[in-house]
């Protein structure tokens, strides 16, 4: 599923045009940005937890010449799924 797709599924659940629903989920994705921007982690219960997450500062290989370069520490976004997400999906695999 794609942006375009959750906008038309949320818009035909919802029962409002595709142009509210394009704002709802634009609104939730800044909600969400702006939520780790700030405190560095969302928790939506029964879903998951977006977090921020710290990576160190290593040193890699640049792949074509195998030459060692210097990978800087950086934060990257995470998601953990929660419990009925988790259960929802283990559902889904055994119908098939």
């Amino acid at each position: 599923m794609n942006k375009g797709e959750l906008i038309e599924t949320v818009s035909s659940k919802a029962e409002i045009t595709k142009a509210e629903a394009g704002r709802v989920v634009n609104a939730t994705l800044d909600a969400i940005n702006a939520g780790l921007k700030a405190d560095g982690k969302v928790v939506l219960p029964g879903f998951g937890t977006f977090e921020v997450r710290s990576r160190t500062a290593r040193v890699g290989r640049n792949p074509r010449t195998g030459e060692q370069i210097k990978i800087k520490a950086t934060k990257v976004p995470a998601f953990k799924p929660g419990k009925g997400m988790k259960e929802n999906i283990a559902k889904t695999s055994k119908k098939k």
